[in-house]
């Protein structure tokens, strides 16, 4: 990876940028909801979207 273009390189932080900010959000439904299986998926999905992002930076 290392050949990436500036361009390449702008649009993958973008993604990382997203999947944490979709994480955040994530987390903070399941903070919010009452119902423990919605509370666990969005738990789970906060969880998937912080690896997935994490898993971008490492291959940088």
């Amino acid at each position: 990876m290392q050949n990436l273009k500036q361009s390449e390189l702008n649009w993958i932080r973008e993604v990382v940028s997203a999947h944490n900010m979709t994480s955040s959000k994530l987390q903070t439904y399941s903070e919010q909801v009452q119902d423990p299986q919605i509370k666990q998926m969005f738990s789970k999905a906060s969880t998937q979207a912080q690896q997935a992002a994490q898993n971008l930076l490492q291959m940088l």
